[in-house]
């Protein structure tokens, strides 16, 4: 905020008035946050898009052409079948390869890596997102040290590995509505339906 001074007279004397006018906020830093915040959410849409279509069509990644889902195979079974540490290992075994888990899973990645992408429904997608992030965290069971029989789990954290970082970074796009910059979170945010029910933002 700047001062600058200025004297008026009144009957011979001469008294300051002072007027103030304030500087222009820092928008520079705040439009570069924004853009980072944007890329970070492309990037991160692009990690569920990847997964989902690696595993739908068999890009030879994750997934090979053979076991597509497209082709047959099952986004669930390999990974849930093998889980072989947790309190919930029985569980994860039990709905591994059913239809119902795999097109969770599949609609799961699909739809939050477009929301992402398109930069909607930020606030929603951080709830599934972090829903999805906890599951994946619980299969892998990075708390344990071994697994079942007994061999080392591998685990580098215990507690916050690459699920709780995904899930905190859709926590912080959604906080910061990152879908405004490079995206349609402002169309969004306009929409009847999502002025009336916030938590659709």
């Amino acid at each position: 905020m700047a001062v600058h001074g200025h004297t008026h007279g009144h009957r011979g004397f001469r008294l300051p008035v002072w007027r103030t006018t304030r500087t222009a906020p820092a928008s520079g830093e705040t439009a570069a946050a924004a853009r980072v915040l944007a890329g970070l959410r492309f990037a991160t849409g692009f990690v569920f898009l990847w997964a989902f279509a690696d595993k739908t069509f068999g890009l030879g990644y994750a997934t090979p052409a053979e076991r597509a889902w497209i082709e047959g195979g099952s986004p669930t079974e390999g990974f849930l079948s093998g889980v072989t540490v947790g309190p919930l290992e029985s569980f994860f075994h039990d709905i591994a390869g059913a239809a119902w888990a795999d097109w969770l899973f599949m609609l799961g990645l699909l739809g939050i890596g477009l929301a992402l992408t398109a930069g909607v429904a930020l606030r929603l997608t951080a709830v599934a997102g972090t829903v999805m992030m906890a599951l994946m965290w619980a299969a892998e069971w990075p708390l344990a040290q071994h697994l079942s029989d007994g061999s080392p789990s591998m685990s580098t954290n215990p507690l916050v590995d690459y699920h709780v970082m995904y899930a905190a970074v859709m926590i912080v796009l959604a906080v910061a509505a990152a879908g405004d910059t490079w995206g349609l979170g402002r169309w969004w945010a306009r929409l009847p339906l999502v002025r009336s029910l916030p938590w659709l933002r």
